[in-house]
């Protein structure tokens, strides 16, 4: 790939960042939108659309209290690690 192509792939690609962001924030605002006409209400049908806004609960383990309170020799047989190679661009 040239030095030209590259620029012009990072150009793209920030472009469409910067499109997905937009409409991660248009995605949201409607969200939004159908959250504050529910209200409390849970379940609600909107022609063919069935919408349900329900509280869930769930449990995750809390990994720092875990680390502070267990010593790392005992952690170290339920630790797990993983190697990335992220693409970052400045």
């Amino acid at each position: 790939m040239t030095t030209a192509e590259m620029i012009a792939s990072i150009q793209e690609l920030q472009e469409l960042k910067r499109m997905k962001d937009e409409l991660e924030a248009a995605i949201e605002s409607a969200q939004d939108s159908i959250k504050a006409a529910l209200g409390e209400t849970e379940t609600a049908t909107f022609g063919p659309y069935k919408v349900t806004f329900k509280e869930v609960t769930s449990t995750r383990l809390d990994t720092t209290g875990v680390r502070k309170a267990f010593p790392a020799e005992a952690l170290a047989p339920y630790l797990k690690t993983t190697v990335s190679r992220p693409l970052r661009i400045s």
